[in-house]
């Protein structure tokens, strides 16, 4: 078999340990650790053309590249910790700076050479096992489309997690290609989406030299022919950053508002620095994925002025668990690179003095965006190399069993497993189901929290102040976001409440304790009553019951069980013929118990003290019936102030509306005439005690005082 041997250092200097590790199986990866703005992605270092000399270093470091590095070794760590995926075969990676392509075709070579034989056979046999069995990575369009046929006729698997060209769909040309980004054609989609719910018609389109940007042209004026926008405007980002000023000048010979920016970070950087130093304001700005979330350009002093930007990027998950861990335990372990030699350092593929001055603060602070593409994408590997070995989830089937790259790509195309919630598969393509988040989240007003109302604050309704409905009232977002409804009479509302409550009806249940108490007492008075007077009618001619006062006492003890049969009106739902009866009743039949009492405690203080000096008087009394003309008189009077209350206005049925509930009552009617009501039966009580009290130095069986207070 004849090869070809690659002009490498990788004898005389070994790599950085953090971008190198051994395995049964490697994963190759191709990452941006250095970048230089201003150039396109095939930039080129004019002192060093030979592509055997990496000069990589003498660019920009990438913070954020480092950290999607992270994730590819944290992804084979997890692999090779786990027990169920790949039991007992190790993971390795071998990951190379892809700077541009000039100087990186060297590293994406090397991925092609056989196993510790440092050569490429000529001819591809059953047998032929390259050094890696997939490969993640470049991030973008023109890297994947510049690099990618290299491994295609290999059908070596590459899994991308930042090519998003619609060129790279193609099976023809990519047989072996796969990515866990969506199409730029269902982003294109996407931002059409934007401008229609927005009614922008009149768009710039500003992209980049490269198949990123050119395919996504073409996409996009296929999308906005059927949705009525018009392209008023579309420009290519030069490369001399002296003619970017050329495209705003047109921007505003054109007069449009609403720009869409389809290019890589490393163009956006000067046109947005450009449009800051131009003091371009007032305009929307429509982002791409690769750098709506960019924290460079979030960063950048005084890019609030531009105007508002709208972008899409790829769906955002939750923070890898375990991410930080490991990056905190990666920081604390890592050391020099092995080579120390100036001269060594020179020819040696792989320097990255910042790798090893990066803090953990600053990897982990990375925006996240890419971080869970990456990971699909190795665990999407895994899961096609485990099923092209037969494996289970002990152990795997045969030993004996050799992956080659065909095989995973063939795995790949079937592989289908959920990952963090997520499902990761693959369509006949090599595309992943399409999912964008609209970032960042930029509104005039944030949404009013529930129970809030909007008070428009301008001429836009999308601009607004929040205001909370307060008691009472209730907001229904869906019917009217902008007003707060009273809630009915008979409902309430707690402040910030979205909808009413119906008040509970209160009133004394017959089933309450203090009703059930209250019905006893007074069932067991009218009871004891009633036998006490049957008694006394049974025993009426007896000695006992005339000194108790005969016909008198039946009348007291009677009166006593209608009063007390009153209480059965207060309980139950009041209406106005229990309104009006309740207090009348009760009043009528109490003054005129009052009235015998009075009357037999005032009989007893004449007969002892006031009989011997005005026997007339009492000849009088006695003789005219007295106490029966005081009773009835009494009485009367209070039937009659009863009536003219009733008459005028006497009780009704009333609502006390507290914040709840309702408690359903009486009125007291004419106030003036229930408060003498209650005065002619308070001086009938205090004349009821005070004869009593002036007996209390009588013989003891005629001390009533105590009777009488009870």
């Amino acid at each position: 078999m004849a090869s070809f041997h690659l002009m490498k250092q990788s004898d005389t200097c070994s790599s950085l340990p953090q971008l190198s590790l051994d395995g049964d199986y490697i994963l190759g990866g191709l990452f941006q650790l250095h970048e230089k703005y201003g150039v396109t992605g095939t930039a080129t270092d004019t002192e060093n053309r030979k592509p055997e000399v990496l000069q990589c270093h003498r660019f920009k470091f990438s913070s954020a590249s480092y950290q999607q590095i992270q994730v590819m070794r944290f992804a084979i760590e997890e692999i090779n910790n786990s027990t169920l995926l790949l039991p007992g075969i190790s993971l390795g990676y071998e990951i190379f700076d892809y700077c541009s392509d000039l100087l990186s075709y060297g590293a994406a070579l090397d991925f092609l050479t056989q196993k510790r034989r440092g050569a490429i056979p000529v001819w591809n046999g059953t047998n032929y096992r390259p050094k890696v069995i997939s490969v993640t990575g470049p991030f973008g369009s023109s890297q994947t489309i510049s690099v990618a046929p290299l491994y295609m006729s290999e059908m070596i698997p590459m899994v991308t997690h930042g090519a998003s060209s619609v060129k790279l769909s193609s099976k023809n040309r990519f047989p072996s290609f796969f990515r866990t980004i969506p199409s730029d054609k269902y982003q294109v989609e996407s931002i059409v989406r934007i401008l229609q719910q927005f009614n922008w018609n009149w768009v710039a389109f500003i992209g980049g030299d490269n198949d990123y940007s050119r395919d996504a042209l073409a996409v996009f004026q296929d999308e906005i022919r059927p949705a009525n926008i018009c392209l008023a405007y579309q420009d290519t980002i030069p490369q001399n950053q002296s003619l970017i000023g050329r495209l705003f000048n047109n921007i505003a010979m054109f007069n449009v508002q609403v720009i869409v920016v389809f290019a890589n970070v490393e163009f956006v950087i000067p046109f947005i620095q450009k449009a800051i130093d131009l003091r371009v304001k007032e305009k929307i700005w429509i982002a791409s994925e690769t750098w709506s979330m960019n924290q460079e350009l979030i960063k950048k002093s005084q890019i609030e002025r531009i105007g508002t930007v709208l972008g899409v990027t790829v769906q955002r998950h939750k923070d890898l668990r375990g991410f930080d861990e490991f990056i905190n335990n990666t920081v604390k372990s890592r050391h020099e690179n092995a080579c120390t030699d100036m001269d060594l350092k020179e020819r040696c593929g792989q320097i990255c003095s910042d790798c090893n001055s990066t803090s953990a603060q600053t990897i982990i602070g990375e925006d996240p965006t890419y971080s869970f593409v990456i990971y699909s994408a190795v665990y999407a590997v895994a899961h096609a190399l485990h099923n092209a070995l037969r494996c289970g989830t002990r152990n795997c089937a045969n030993s004996e069993i050799i992956a080659y790259p065909y095989m995973v790509t063939e795995a790949l195309k079937q592989v289908k497993f959920k990952l963090d919630n997520q499902s990761i598969e693959f369509d006949e393509n090599g595309d992943p189901p399409a999912h964008y988040d609209i970032a960042p989240v930029l509104q005039c007003s944030s949404e009013c929290k529930s129970g809030s109302r909007r008070v428009q604050t301008g001429f836009h309704t999308c601009c607004f102040d929040c205001e909370i409905c307060s008691d009472g009232k209730y907001i229904n977002h869906t019917a009217d976001p902008y007003s707060c409804i009273a809630c009915q009479k008979d409902e309430w509302a707690r402040i910030g409440s979205t909808s009413c409550t119906k008040r509970s009806i209160e009133y004394l249940h017959s089933d309450a304790p203090l009703a059930i108490f209250l019905m006893f007492q007074a069932s067991s008075i009218i009871l004891i009553s009633m036998a006490i007077l049957v008694l006394f009618l049974y025993k009426n001619d007896t000695p006992v019951v005339k000194s108790a006062g005969g016909r008198l006492c039946f009348f007291m003890l009677c009166c006593l069980s209608m009063s007390s049969s009153s209480v059965f009106l207060y309980i139950g739902k009041p209406t106005e013929a229990i309104c009006t009866l309740r207090n009348s009743v009760f009043i009528v039949f109490y003054v005129a118990c009052l009235s015998c009492l009075a009357v037999r405690s005032f009989q007893i203080v004449c007969i002892f003290k006031m009989a011997a000096k005005l026997p007339k008087a009492y000849d009088f009394w006695v003789k005219h019936g007295g106490q029966w003309i005081t009773i009835i008189t009494t009485t009367v009077i209070m039937l009659f102030l009863c009536i003219l209350w009733i008459a005028i206005e006497g009780p009704r049925p009333n609502q006390i509306t507290l914040y709840s509930e309702v408690i359903l009552d009486c009125t007291y009617g004419v106030i003036p005439i229930f408060y003498v009501i209650v005065l002619f039966a308070a001086l009938l009580g205090i004349a009821c005690f005070s004869f009593a009290y002036m007996g209390t130095d009588l013989p003891k069986n005629y001390n009533e005082v105590y009777i009488n207070i009870l």
